[in-house]
């Protein structure tokens, strides 16, 4: 495993099972050159803009809670589709065209994304084990919290043994780890239309542009913070 990397907890989020997740991530993916956004509910570590300054090298591990997920992640009222991000320079973007990142509607109105690449098929996989003793925080110091979900780490000793596993890599690219902006909240033909079974990359860009442009309604940030997606 490298010294540094993003570590990040995945499951069934705004309405999803993990494995549809991980499918519409891989029609992202292959429709985006080797793009794709991961949403989650962590704020940016501070470190981020310094990496990103020196275009440093960080993979993204991912591994499958042990926990089930929350009723309220499985079943959501109401679902976020995220149009704009914000990277470290402050400076508001649109999401790219091939990107839909979802998060359930809380109590909570922020939400945020890994910026990922890969060249290879995203899948659920057992690709090893994974050691979060190994590592600390980057910055802060301190060991991996049991509450963390997504967190930035560099390593301090070796691996041993653990009930983790590597279910899925890439690696960050352009902003890294962004604020999203711009939400709307999903009606119900965007919500059918993301249970449809789609294929090919054209289906799923055709999806994302009907999800968030055509297919939402205006959601009214209340200045508070967000849930995960």
């Amino acid at each position: 495993m490298d010294e540094r990397i993003c570590w990040t907890r995945m499951q069934a989020e705004a309405g999803e099972q993990l494995g549809r997740i991980v499918h519409r991530k891989e029609l992202e993916r292959r429709s985006g050159g080797g793009l794709f956004f991961w949403g989650v509910g962590t704020a940016p570590s501070r470190a981020i803009p310094g990496l990103v300054r020196t275009a440093a090298q960080i993979d993204v591990v991912f591994s499958v809670m042990k926990s089930r997920p929350k009723a309220q992640d499985v079943a959501p009222s109401r679902i976020l589709a995220w149009r704009g991000y914000t990277g470290e320079d402050g400076q508001p973007r649109p999401i790219p065209d091939n990107v839909l990142v979802t998060s359930r509607a809380g109590s909570r109105n922020c939400h945020y994304a890994l910026v990922c690449r890969s060249e290879v098929p995203l899948e659920v996989a057992d690709q090893g084990s994974f050691d979060p003793s190994a590592y600390r925080n980057i910055g802060a110091g301190g060991a991996v919290g049991a509450s963390q979900v997504t967190a930035l780490l560099e390593r301090c000793g070796r691996e041993n043994s653990s009930s983790y596993r590597v279910a899925m890599r890439a690696r960050l690219t352009d902003g890294y780890w962004v604020k999203l902006i711009d939400p709307v909240e999903l009606i119900e033909p965007a919500r059918a239309a993301l249970e449809e079974e789609m294929q090919a990359e054209a289906d799923w860009l055709d999806v994302v542009s009907y999800v968030r442009n055509r297919c939402g309604r205006a959601f009214a940030m209340s200045g508070t913070r967000s849930g995960r997606s």
